[in-house]
């Protein structure tokens, strides 16, 4: 399942309606990243220059200049060169950017410093996203500089340097159906490779087993990379946020935390789940998750348009604390207790996260100061959790070394919600039949 060409060509063009007339956008591709000595790690494009293109291809850069006669949309990327390709493979060049891509034209890399000053010439603003890339950024003020050094000959360099982030990333927030169509279906692969990890779990194996059952199912279904490192933390490891050593030997009677997910057409999935190792919760453990499901779902029943984004995390502190008191591992008054923060030694990160090409995806949560409310397209993550240190002796000692975490990728709707990530069991009964089932 992958993106349109139709929709980059929509998406470039909504860019290009919010970019005023005498103005050029420029976005950077990824490069290779070396992993060591002369190995490097997979490819993958940067966000928003994949979002506005679907060119896969290091190195390249994307114009966009409204109301420009010879093309609004121009692309460099790497030249073609057959004995290269032997070793890389094949290249598009500046003609597969025409013709399958939709630039209006398209340069070899070699014409970057020939070409630039000319299209930089007589544009009065220029979008960039300044200090993402240190070389470019070098290379963009030398353009600049030869511009402003033919001043007496006519040209005219760019009196303004804007980001572009802000135009940019609230197109990104908002999801297309096309992009919910390729995330829901990320969210199916992960699920099911959660529910892989369920059946395969038992006491013996090491953590780096069920990350091999993740994986290795996502990468079967089409999703060959994870949209991040793969946490899976048995007994005091879930404790450990992005815990991602994933070598230790899982324990009966301990829990297992696995938060990971898969990358489809560069956008990502993101569940995590907690279960017993042995198949079976104890009174403790069960208490614990309850407490943080009976949150989840809270949080999830109450986003629906016009909800502001800070009160699901606030209903996620509400929830949480008064369970706390509950079950004795905090005493007081609820509202004292949220206003000294004292419930953050066991839930100390936010509800959620916008999800989308990055599984930190951009786009602002405050707008003019303020926390924006829900809206339609938009996906986040509801993720509450518990994590009782193991050394934390105010606590009876059955509490200590459990960590829990449940999340599930949620998408806003017109009239409420939908869980994309809800093939996956959570509740304990439905955990314990699923891996009693092995």
């Amino acid at each position: 399942m992958k993106i349109s060409q139709d929709e980059f060509a929509r998406r470039r063009a909504r860019l290009l309606q919010q970019l005023p007339a005498g103005s050029i956008a420029l976005v950077s591709a990824s490069h290779l990243q070396t992993r060591n000595r002369d190995a490097e790690y997979a490819f993958r494009q940067d966000s928003d220059f994949y979002y506005l293109t679907g060119f896969n291809e290091p190195d390249a850069l994307l114009l966009l200049m409204p109301g420009r006669a010879e093309g609004e949309y121009v692309l460099f990327c790497p030249p073609r060169d057959p004995q290269l390709e032997v070793w890389t493979g094949y290249r598009a060049g500046p003609e597969g950017c025409e013709r399958d891509f939709g630039a209006d034209q398209a340069f070899a890399l070699d014409a970057l410093e020939q070409q630039m000053p000319l299209l930089l010439n007589g544009v009065q603003r220029l979008y960039y996203a300044l200090g993402s890339d240190e070389a470019l950024d070098t290379r963009v003020r030398g353009w600049l500089n030869q511009v402003r050094a033919q001043a007496r000959q006519g040209a005219e360099a760019p009196e303004e340097l804007v980001l572009l982030d802000n135009l940019l990333h609230e197109l990104r927030l908002f999801k297309s159906d096309e992009e919910q169509a390729v995330m829901r279906r990320a969210a199916e692969i992960s699920a099911e490779a959660h529910c892989r990890a369920m059946l395969a779990c038992r006491p013996g194996m090491h953590e780096y087993q069920l990350e091999a059952e993740i994986t290795g199912y996502c990468m079967q279904q089409g999703a060959r990379f994870q949209a991040y490192s793969p946490i899976v933390g048995g007994g005091a490891n879930g404790c450990i946020l992005h815990y991602i050593d994933n070598m230790d030997r899982l324990q009966d009677g301990d829990l297992v935390l696995i938060d990971a997910g898969c990358e489809l057409d560069n956008y990502a999935s993101d569940i995590t789940r907690t279960f017993p190792v042995n198949g079976r919760f104890s009174p403790q453990q069960k208490a614990l998750y309850e407490l943080v499901l009976d949150t989840q779902l809270a949080c999830i029943d109450a986003m629906r348009p016009g909800v502001l984004w800070n009160r699901i995390h606030d209903l996620s502190v509400e929830c949480l604390t008064e369970g706390l008191i509950r079950l004795g591992l905090l005493q007081g008054e609820r509202d004292e207790l949220i206003e000294t923060e004292a419930y953050r030694r066991f839930y100390m990160h936010r509800i959620g996260h916008w999800l989308g090409m990055d599984v930190h995806d951009v786009g602002q949560y405050k707008v003019d100061g303020d926390w924006r409310p829900l809206e339609p397209g938009m996906v986040m993550t509801i993720e509450p959790g518990l994590y009782v240190a193991p050394d934390d002796d105010s606590v009876a000692p059955e509490w200590r070394g459990i960590g829990i975490r449940i999340e599930d990728d949620v998408l806003v709707t017109a009239d409420g919600h939908e869980v994309l990530t809800g093939g996956v069991p959570k509740t304990v009964a439905a955990i314990e039949a699923l891996m009693a089932r092995a």
